[in-house]
């Protein structure tokens, strides 16, 4: 089967989709916290359908009925998963709201996504394909790197860096008030896709360990197989064809414990604790997808 990009495939269901959207083109301390939009939701659930082969599952379940309890009981949640292309959240999501287990349909319900602001607003229907789904929006680091580059004067430099510092505020508030709802937060931890040949695009971001001193539980999810193949930086770009797709749970990791412990493991030079323990994350994400792999 020809792969076709997801311009040419899905350009009429993208034209209902931007017909569907709601939300801000441009993002401030106000409008952090977008719940998801159900009508946008039902063009992505049908994108999903139509390529997730059936012999797609996942792998650890009973680890994500674990923690989805876990969160019932108060603690507080946090998945980090692996990312390769942007139908990774809608591929989740649409397997665990079809699951037989009722908790695992509940837990897709309270799954609220870390996403750049890029996706907002960069271009309308990646704007709309992104509000599908809950999301706390967040000015990442490496965007403003970027901005701060391009920026015309010293003064315009300081402004971004100003409107960066009031959005991820808003974010820590957003992000609080979910925890506070019982919500999931999913993060991202390499921030980007990962594209093959670029070993960088899968290095965890150091920002990474905050979210574990803020969190009493974490899973670690790994995905092996992908509906979208990743050309260029355009987004609508991707060559989408039906795939397999698994998703792997890790045990319910508790937060505090495991970070203090593998803290305590570094040698007392190490330049740079924060980085290590995102390494380590990383480290044992690549480990699960690994033996999924190795077992198809």
């Amino acid at each position: 089967m020809e792969k076709l990009s997801l311009r040419q495939r899905y350009a009429n269901l993208f034209k209902e989709l931007s017909q569907a959207s709601r939300a801000a083109a441009k993002i401030d301390s106000t409008n952090v916290y977008q719940p998801e939009n159900k009508e946008t939701r039902r063009y992505m659930d049908i994108l999903v359908q139509e390529n997730l082969l059936p012999e797609s599952h996942f792998e650890g379940e009973e680890n994500l009925v674990d923690f989805y309890d876990k969160v019932c009981a108060g603690k507080h949640g946090l998945i980090l998963m692996e990312h390769y292309s942007n139908t990774d959240l809608p591929e989740l999501l649409y397997m665990l709201d079809h699951s037989a287990n009722e908790k695992l349909r509940d837990l897709s319900r309270r799954i609220v996504a870390i996403a750049g602001m890029k996706l907002n607003e960069e271009d309308s229907v990646v704007r709309a394909f992104a509000e599908s789904f809950s999301r706390v929006v967040i000015y990442p680091t490496r965007s403003l790197s970027k901005n701060e580059q391009l920026a015309q004067s010293e003064e315009e430099a300081k402004e971004e860096e100003q409107r960066a510092r009031k959005i991820n505020l808003a974010a820590m508030h957003a992000m609080d008030d979910c925890k506070k709802r019982g919500e999931v937060i999913l993060v991202f931890p390499a921030g980007t896709r990962y594209r093959p040949g670029h070993p960088e695009t899968k290095r965890g971001l150091r920002e990474i360990d905050s979210y574990l001193r803020l969190f009493d539980i974490v899973a670690l999810v790994s995905i092996n197989g992908s509906l979208l193949t990743i050309q260029n930086e355009d987004m609508l770009d991707d060559l989408i064809a039906p795939a397999k797709v698994v998703f792997g749970a890790s045990p319910v990791i508790e937060c505090k414990p495991f970070r203090k412990e593998f803290l305590a493991s570094l040698p007392q030079d190490c330049p740079d604790p924060k980085q290590a323990m995102i390494d380590h994350v990383m480290e044992l994400l690549e480990s699960q997808h690994e033996r999924i792999e190795n077992q198809a």
